[in-house]
């Protein structure tokens, strides 16, 4: 536990961040998941689907919470599961 007035507050900022971290992440990932079963099922808006999950990982990328490499690896895995199922 902190002790002075700063490390206070600046544990109250990590705390919050941290959450909306993880939703975002969460989020993001429930996507991704939704993407590859509508794939498996042949679905017929899974274009639209891989888009939002696409739009969600870029969104991580500008905020900071992954690298840019891990998400073009996410990005080019999804597209190419995608090109497959055709």
């Amino acid at each position: 536990m902190p002790n002075k007035k700063s490390a206070k507050k600046e544990l109250r900022k990590t705390v919050k961040r941290k959450k909306t971290n993880n939703s975002l992440k969460s989020n993001t990932k429930k996507l991704v998941k939704d993407v590859v079963k509508n794939l498996e099922s042949k679905e017929v808006q899974v274009k639209e689907n891989i888009n939002k999950a696409i739009q969600a990982i870029d969104k991580m990328v500008k905020k900071g919470i992954v690298k840019k490499n891990t998400a073009s690896r996410q990005k080019s895995k999804l597209q190419k599961k995608a090109n497959k199922a055709k």
